[in-house]
């Protein structure tokens, strides 16, 4: 009733002229009749005055028309306005109500993986750690019988070489489904967020068997970037307050920061620029905070930008075994410092800069994984030393990992130019080089009885704890093709010490840009409408140099002089892959 009430309320008055009109003509005839002349008097006066009768119901007739005319056209009006009123309510309504965007990301992909020259320990050499020392293994011996047993059999010559085997998957699908958040709520205060749940067909587990890399752990840096099931988790979600400071634009954010697939990872993406961080030392979901600084105006240099990122890579003293106890040494929190830096950027020539430093590295972060076999130190023998016991997982029970101690710092910087040749050959030709340090700062041996036993610290093992300097190379170019396609080539390589964060890298075999030897990788882009909807067809050539890439704790060995000791978690020498991919985006 109140709607229809209002809707009346919006209804024009209407003439009311034609309910009158029949009465007044009559009466108008009536009075000509009483007043007329008689007949035989008057005769052409009644013809004048027949003919005035005619004219004047000509005109009232013509002003009928036109008074129904006004009336139709008041009726559309009052439609329209009608009509218009619903329109603005919706709109009213819509914004009122639809505070935050949404777009979907939806990526199918097949894969054929082949690994060639795996490395393992053989089961005769695993067999003894599960033996005791009485029957020639390492089972309750000390650190000191374990270690002087090694040298031991290497004095001897006795260490065997690792087993060797090619292992293929020849096809392994995935779903990789994304829900992008944005909301802005003034020109001064925004929302941006992302959900995504990564699955293998078939799988739903989250946990993998661990093969000794960053990317074999479920933990807080990698579960919506790899496949962890059909769980959606929450890989980013941060506001961005910016205002002007005079001519100098600045934004402060915080949140779960957008800290995955940045700069260049867009090209092979076939996606716009996604996360803040320079993929080649930082890929990894984190939590924290940003203070970035538009410089252009300021410094009359094209694009200037400069940022300060915080960030929390693992929190110590909540959820731990030892954050409430005071019989355990006390494991730091690790907190991580960066600058990002837009040295120029006219549209069509980019240079960046990066610069990133992690206090406090731990020996593991707090995740779930399943261990090949289980360490664990209890007793002393009768000098005080503790004893090491290994009990091999059968049963692939899920272990919780989390770190003992805080083994170094670590500091990674990059420079980044992306330059399009649009102007230079009239064609839509893309390069990007990226070139990368790292620097490793051990400060004890791991606590963890595994690596304890074996002496092993950051990038270091035989307690021999030494800076390490690592370095990396990243290229790329990409062509256009027929049909609004484009092909892509990329190559990287990591030198012997080299380490970065990129454990939540989107790779099955692992994060490429960690490797510590070759990668080279072409893929094809094939539009169907636009960034929308594409098909995907590439491969990837793995060739690992030294052992170990991703992961921070021992000293690298060449693979080819890989002995068994080194082969406890197996040791991956060369890949390739093919990859087939459908991605739905909008």
């Amino acid at each position: 009733m109140k709607n229809n009430q209002v809707k009346q309320s919006r209804r024009p008055n209407r003439p009311a002229i034609l309910p009158l009109m029949v009465p007044l003509m009559g009466l108008l005839l009536l009075s000509l009749f009483l007043i007329a002349p008689h007949p035989a008097a008057a005769a052409d006066e009644v013809d004048d005055l027949k003919e005035q009768l005619r004219q004047l119901n000509d005109q009232m007739q013509s002003v009928q028309k036109k008074l129904e005319e006004m009336e139709k056209k008041s009726t559309e009006k009052e439609d329209d306005l009608e009509y218009m009123n619903e329109r603005l309510d919706k709109a009213a309504f819509h914004a009122a109500t639809d505070k935050v965007a949404l777009g979907v990301e939806l990526r199918t992909e097949a894969q054929s993986i082949h690994y060639e020259n795996m490395l393992a320990a053989p089961p005769a050499l695993m067999g003894g750690f599960f033996s005791p020392p009485a029957a020639g293994g390492f089972n309750g011996a000390t650190r000191a019988q374990i270690q002087q047993g090694m040298a031991q059999m290497a004095k001897n010559n006795m260490i065997p070489p690792p087993a060797e085997a090619d292992v293929d998957n020849d096809i392994i699908y995935t779903n990789r489904f994304r829900l992008n958040l944005s909301s802005k709520l003034n020109d001064q205060l925004s929302f941006g967020g992302r959900l995504a749940a990564y699955k293998v067909f078939g799988d739903s587990t989250e946990v993998k068997f661990n093969r000794g890399a960053l990317g074999d752990v479920t933990f807080d840096g990698n579960t919506a970037s790899l496949p962890h099931g059909d769980t959606l988790r929450v890989e980013r979600a941060f506001f961005n307050f910016s205002k002007d400071l005079g001519s100098v634009p600045i934004s402060f954010s915080l949140g779960r920061r957008p800290s995955t697939e940045g700069a260049p990872m867009e090209y092979r993406n076939f996606s716009t620029e996604s996360g803040s961080p320079l993929a080649s030392i930082i890929n990894w979901q984190f939590d924290g905070a940003s203070l970035n600084f538009g410089l252009e105006d300021v410094t009359s240099v094209p694009g200037a930008t400069f940022k300060l990122c915080y960030g929390v890579g693992f929190e110590g003293d909540w959820g731990n075994s030892y954050s409430l106890s005071v019989n355990q040494a006390e494991v730091d929190d690790v907190h991580l410092f960066g600058v990002i830096s837009n040295l120029y950027d006219n549209g069509l020539t980019n240079l960046r800069f990066s610069y990133a430093h992690a206090w406090d590295v731990t020996d593991g972060f707090a995740g779930l994984t399943v261990m090949p076999f289980i360490v664990s130190k209890a007793d002393m023998d009768m000098n005080g030393e503790p004893e090491y016991y290994f009990e091999p997982n059968s049963g692939g029970f899920i272990s919780r990992m989390e770190p003992s101690t805080n083994i170094g710092d670590w500091d990674a910087a990059t420079l980044l130019l992306r330059h399009n040749f649009i102007e230079q050959f009239d064609k839509d030709i893309d390069f990007f080089l990226s070139t990368s340090w790292s620097h490793t700062s051990p400060s004890q041996v791991s606590k963890n009885p595994f690596y304890e036993m074996m002496g092993q610290g950051l990038l270091s093992s035989n307690g021999d704890l030494e800076d390490r300097d690592g370095y990396s190379l990243y290229a790329g170019a990409i062509f256009p093709m027929p049909y609004d396609a484009r092909f892509g080539l990329e190559y990287n390589y990591g030198s012997k010490y080299w380490f970065n964060f990129t454990g939540a890298e989107d790779s099955l075999v692992g994060s490429k840009l960690a490797v510590r030897g070759h990668v080279f990788e072409g893929y094809y882009h094939q539009p169907v409408f636009g960034k929308n909807f594409f098909f995907t067809l590439g491969g990837q050539y793995y060739d690992y140099e030294y052992t170990g890439s991703g992961n921070p704790l021992g000293e690298p060995v060449k693979i080819s002089e890989a002995t068994a000791f080194d082969a406890f978690n197996g040791i991956v020498d060369k890949v390739w892959l093919g990859y087939l991919s459908a991605t739905v985006r909008f």
